[in-house]
């Protein structure tokens, strides 16, 4: 089994291979680059993705046939401030990323068999979805879902939740290859808002079944969820949360997933809800009016 894609320079924040997890698809690493700092990929047969947390940076694709091809990402200050242009990557390709004024970089990444050609995913481009309603209200960025932006088998999307707010609930699962559940591999990557001193934010994640895990999370922190029922993803108050869902499994690209039955009920509650003010937090133009002035 391949551990995923080989990287070469930078600072790992995060790495998640398919070895390292002990199951068969689903990868992502975290890089951080310095000022001037760039590092070598090679995505092996993952197919893989360079989205910016924080800060711009180029990647260069080199093409089997010979030539490269380079695309610019703007990116962001950081993951409260706007949604992100992104790069796709496709398997068995040379990579290079470089940041002239360094940054964070996420690289999520699935085990595949096709290989699609590179592409720039615009921000402008990428749905912005707001699921729940009341203290379930949170944002979501697909813009790596099926419907969204083409792969072979790599879902990607990013969750913003507003503190105070719960998300991915009510809880559930998709670890059964069924007609209403598709098996999928999860990676939950967390960033929290600081507090206004500067200091740490947490947030909570929950995950039962055939474990059980209650753990607080900050921002670095990841979950792995190869199979039961995951959620809620607690955003306490006063800290804004953010996680980068990676997904991919051995069936259909499909995100289907089944409730835990005990809290099914909670999604009918959502249409007598109001919705939350404070949503969308951000899109491709940058942060709500609220969010200006900083955390």
């Amino acid at each position: 089994m391949s551990g995923g894609p080989a990287v070469d320079g930078g600072t790992a924040v995060c790495t998640v291979t398919p070895a390292s997890a002990g199951w068969a698809y689903s990868g992502l690493r975290v890089l951080a680059l310095g000022p001037g700092e760039e590092a070598a990929l090679e995505t092996g047969d993952a197919e893989t993705l360079v989205l910016p947390l924080a800060g711009a940076c180029a990647v260069t694709v080199a093409a089997p046939a010979g030539g490269t091809v380079t695309f610019e990402l703007t990116g962001r200050r950081d993951v409260f401030s706007r949604v992100t242009d992104f790069a796709y990557v496709p398997r068995d390709a040379a990579v290079r990323v470089s940041s002239r004024e360094g940054g964070r970089f996420a690289l999520p990444s699935a085990r595949c068999e096709r290989r699609l050609p590179p592409r720039y995913g615009p921000a402008e481009r990428v749905p912005v979805e707001l699921r729940g309603a009341g203290g379930m209200a949170r944002q979501v960025n697909n813009f790596c879902t099926p419907g969204a932006f083409e792969a072979d088998r790599l879902i990607a999307c990013e969750v913003l939740t507003p503190g105070g707010n719960w998300s991915s609930y009510p809880p559930h699962k998709h670890d059964e290859q069924t007609p209403e559940e598709s098996v999928l591999e999860e990676i939950y990557y967390f960033e929290v808002a600081d507090a206004p001193d500067g200091g740490p934010g947490i947030g909570y994640q929950r995950v039962y079944g055939t474990t059980d895990v209650l753990e607080e999370v900050r921002t670095g922190d990841t979950v792995l969820i190869p199979h039961g029922w995951h959620g809620p993803s607690m955003a306490v108050p006063g800290y804004d949360l953010y996680y980068l869902n990676v997904m991919a499994g051995p069936g259909e690209r499909a995100w289907r997933i089944c409730d835990d039955p005990a809290h099914a009920w909670i999604r009918g509650t959502w249409p007598g809800l109001p919705a939350d003010p404070r949503l969308p937090m951000t899109s491709a133009a940058g942060p709500r009016d609220h969010r200006e002035g900083g955390r």
